[in-house]
């Protein structure tokens, strides 16, 4: 997968991190697949950084983690259940590494303003947020564009999730009892179209060669035969759009 997507992202021209977990630790249901383990996660995410000239990001979900992961990663991801963790921001800070710090599907834009200063306050000026969409009742997300533009207060960069952001939590049953994450795998186009013309500085995009048999998130993977097409799309988009530029609103009174 990381070759493939490599050859994509350079044939269009666009930088590449590459990003996998080495523990799921925490899928919805107990009979998912979680990973390899931090051990032999970690050994197969530096092979692959090595083989292919790959810039890596991984999750941490203990602060016991950060500093074997920390040798590892370019980027340390906190994720969205844990973005207010204290603990866990302040160990990931002191690696050194850039931290991005997903929103929690529970809160407002705004708690990353301090989650970003919590990386700051440790040390660490190198941080970066991320909008993965916000909790619509029980089993659905939905992304509101305004946090986009919210979320710049944190003064960081912002990168917009655009598959794990159309998950259906809990939504989808499974054989023999108990529920999994369902997900809008059609909607991908539309949300990343508009992150970008909103003005995001980078996307996060699950990507698979064979989304239907991927063992996480296969419901919201973008099949690898259309990454190409995709992605041209955006980078026509981020070209013409003026979404990070802040239009002066003039109040006063029109005159002829």
């Amino acid at each position: 997968m990381a070759k493939h997507i490599k050859d994509i992202s350079t044939k269009v021209g666009l930088p590449l991190i590459f990003k996998s977990s080495f523990d799921k630790a925490n899928r919805t249901s107990s009979k998912s697949f979680r990973g390899p383990g931090m051990a032999e996660g970690l050994k197969i995410l530096e092979k692959v950084k090595v083989a292919y000239d790959l810039p890596i990001v991984t999750d941490v979900h203990e602060s016991s983690q950060c500093e074997a992961v920390g040798k590892v990663a370019d980027i340390i991801q906190i994720p969205a259940f844990l973005c207010r963790q204290t603990d866990l921001l302040v160990a990931a800070a002191h690696t050194g590494k850039i931290i991005n710090i997903k929103k929690g599907q529970f809160c407002a834009p705004s708690v990353m303003e301090n989650s970003a200063e919590k990386i700051r306050l440790a040390g660490n000026p190198n941080v970066m947020v991320c909008e993965r969409g916000t909790m619509f009742g029980y089993n659905d997300l939905i992304v509101d564009p305004r946090n986009f533009e919210w979320m710049r207060e944190a003064n960081c960069p912002v990168v917009a999730d655009i598959t794990h952001s159309l998950q259906q939590p809990a939504g989808k049953k499974l054989d023999g009892g108990g529920v999994a994450s369902g997900g809008l795998r059609e909607l991908i186009p539309c949300i990343a179209r508009t992150a970008v013309a909103v003005g995001v500085d980078g996307i996060f995009m699950e990507v698979h060669d064979d989304p239907l048999s991927a063992p996480v998130d296969g419901p919201t993977q973008w099949p690898l035969r259309h990454l190409e097409e995709l992605l041209e799309e955006l980078i026509a988009i981020a070209r013409v759009t003026k979404g990070k530029q802040r239009l002066q609103i003039d109040l006063t009174p029109y005159r002829d």
